[in-house]
């Protein structure tokens, strides 16, 4: 089970967190792990330099008292999670962000998600995030349910040709069940196939494949993929409260519509499937995925994954 010790949670210091500031003061409080609260905001105009230094304590102040507050209600005491609050103006924010989480060798960055028109998607600094920053990343939006309400969801690719993404899915399979254990108890678990060589050749006028052979063919496809499914969570070994969706579809247009058709209130997922490609940080799928969602998202990147932002 995948534990985060050393979480940095990133704020306006102008809108409202408690979200984020739930999920990053109970999961310090519940790993024993260090909590750095780090706010971002533009570059101070010069001709106003002489106010910069009031303006920082005042988004210090801010934030203490809505840490104060979120304190009282999740109940964890600053002996018990001490937060040391830092200040950091200027342009790319997401850049600075990703140079903190390095420089301080954090493992999770906790954030609320930048509000967007239609409550669906995420805006550029949350994208960078998703496609730059090492360790996983946890966006937020509100949950009205209750704790032992809240439904999770996980998806996952089995066939990942790659060692890397292999590793990827066992990873979110362990810590989404974590996850889950600490809200309703129950884990969605959403794989989706495809044989998407199908509708090209039932289409085709020189290829006459019988509809017979063409059947067996999907069949055949659909139970590989099912077989790697139960393999790859045989091989996890978690267990409670598992409900296996085995979805025929795009993925970008399947995991969509069942996060929203049941509710779902945190996704967790990768946003890289592979590592060593220059310039590849986040797939056309996993882009569209995130960018149709309106719920919390818990994303991870592979071992392996090298920022293309430099600590200094």
């Amino acid at each position: 089970m995948q534990k985060f010790y050393n979480i940095l949670f990133v704020s306006h210091g102008v809108t409202d967190e408690a979200e984020a500031l739930t999920q990053a003061l109970s999961l310090a409080r519940n790993n024993k792990g260090a909590l750095k609260a780090l706010v971002v905001c533009p570059e101070f105009p010069k001709e106003m330099a002489s106010y910069k230094g009031k303006y920082e304590t005042s988004l210090k102040e801010q934030l203490e008292k809505s840490i104060r507050a979120t304190r009282e209600v999740v109940k964890v005491s600053e002996a018990d999670v001490p937060v040391k609050i830092e200040v950091e103006s200027g342009d790319m924010p997401s850049v600075r962000i990703i140079r903190h989480v390095l420089k301080d060798a954090h493992d999770l960055v906790v954030k609320a998600a930048e509000l967007k028109e239609g409550d669906k998607g995420f805006m550029a600094m949350d994208m960078e995030l998703l496609r730059k920053c090492p360790c996983p990343v946890w966006l937020t939006r509100p949950i009205s349910r209750h704790r032992d309400e809240i439904k999770v969801a996980v998806a996952i690719d089995p066939q990942s040709m790659a060692p890397e993404g292999h590793d990827l899915s066992l990873r979110l399979l362990e810590l989404s069940r974590s996850l889950a254990d600490t809200c309703s108890g129950e884990l969605n678990i959403i794989s989706c196939w495809d044989y998407e060589f199908e509708e090209y050749m039932r289409h085709n006028v020189w290829v006459k494949v019988p509809d017979d052979e063409m059947i067996r063919t999907v069949r055949a496809a659909q139970n590989d993929h099912r077989a790697a499914l139960e393999g790859l969570l045989k091989k996890s070994g978690i267990q409670g409260n598992l409900q296996v969706h085995h979805l025929r579809g795009r993925a970008d247009k399947m995991i969509p519509h069942y996060v929203a058709d049941k509710k779902i209130d945190i996704l967790v997922m990768g946003t890289v499937a592979r590592t060593g490609i220059p310039g590849f940080f986040i797939g056309n799928t996993a882009e569209n995925i995130v960018q149709k969602l309106g719920c919390s998202l818990l994303a991870l990147k592979p071992n392996g994954f090298v920022s293309p932002v430099k600590a200094y």
